[in-house]
């Protein structure tokens, strides 16, 4: 898929954990760890705002387009 998520990345720079990061998203981990590995197919803007607003970033900054070879 040429959608990839930077959450991982976030997380890191942000020294917080999946469960911290569900927990303030309001969202389970496991739901949590779909979007993480790239396998949701779809993403609502509720949750990406929250997202955005829990790691202080964009939303570029945890999506990105990699087209395919």
């Amino acid at each position: 898929m040429p959608i990839i998520t930077n959450i991982d990345v976030m997380l890191a720079r942000r020294k917080m954990s999946s469960g911290e990061l569900a927990q303030k998203v309001g969202i389970t981990p496991a739901n949590l760890s779909v979007l993480k590995c790239g396998k949701a197919r779809a993403v609502r803007l509720s949750t990406l705002e929250s997202l955005c607003k829990a790691l202080d970033c964009q939303p570029g900054d945890l999506l990105e387009y990699r087209p395919d070879e």
